[in-house]
C-alpha cells in the first residue's frame, strides 16, 4: 500500500508542477501551445491550455519517477520509507526543475534575442516572427524542466536507496553497541 503511496505521490507533484509551469509558460508564449502542441483542447485560453497541458504532460513523468522510486523506498529487508518521509524530497526536485527552467528561460530569451537561436521547419512558418522569441523562451523553459526532473529523479532515487542502507547500517551499529 506504502508503494501505492509513493507512486501516487509522484504523479500528484509532478501534475501540481506541471500546472504551476503551463500557467507561468501558456502566458509567456500562448502560441507555444496552441501552434506547438496538437489542438486537443479546442481553447486559446492560456488558463486553460496551462491547465489542460499541465496535466496531460506531465502525469506519465510522474508515473516514470514514482514507479522506481516506490521500489527503492520499499522493496528488500532494508528499513522501508514511507511516501510522507519523501514529501520533501520531491518538493526539492520539483523546486529545482523550476529554478533550472528559470535559468534556461533566461538564456533562451537571451540567445533568441541575440539571433543565436531561432525556429526552423514549419515552426518558424507557423508562429508569427513576433512571437518566435517567446517561442523559443518556453521551448527552452519545457525541455530544461524535463530534464532538470530526469537527472534530479535519478538523484532522489538514488539518495532513497543511500539513505535506506545508512539506516540499516546504524541499525546494526546500534545492535552491536547494545550487545557490548
Amino acid at each position: 500500500m506504502e508503494s501505492l503511496k509513493i507512486v501516487a505521490l509522484s504523479i500528484f507533484a509532478a501534475i501540481t508542477y506541471g500546472i504551476i509551469h503551463d500557467q507561468i509558460t501558456a502566458r509567456i508564449c500562448v502560441e507555444y501551445f496552441t501552434i506547438g502542441h496538437p489542438p486537443i483542447f479546442g481553447t486559446d485560453s492560456p488558463t486553460l491550455l496551462g491547465l489542460g497541458w499541465g496535466i496531460v504532460a506531465t502525469w506519465w513523468v510522474g508515473l516514470l519517477l514514482g514507479i522506481p522510486l516506490s521500489l527503492m523506498a520499499q522493496i528488500g529487508s532494508m528499513p522501508k520509507i514511507g511516501a510522507a518521509s519523501l514529501i520533501k524530497p520531491i518538493a526539492v526536485l520539483m523546486m529545482g526543475s523550476a529554478i533550472v527552467a528559470c535559468i534556461a528561460g533566461v538564456i533562451g530569451f537571451s540567445l533568441a534575442r541575440t539571433h543565436s537561436i531561432w525556429l526552423v521547419g514549419s515552426m518558424a512558418t507557423k508562429v508569427p516572427q513576433s512571437r518566435q522569441e517567446l517561442f523559443l523562451v518556453d521551448l527552452w523553459i519545457h525541455n530544461a524542466s524535463y530534464l532538470a526532473s530526469f537527472i534530479g529523479g535519478m538523484a532522489l532515487i538514488y539518495w532513497t536507496w543511500r539513505r535506506r542502507y545508512l539506516l540499516m547500517h546504524r541499525a546494526m551499529q546500534a545492535r552491536v553497541h547494545h550487545k557490548l
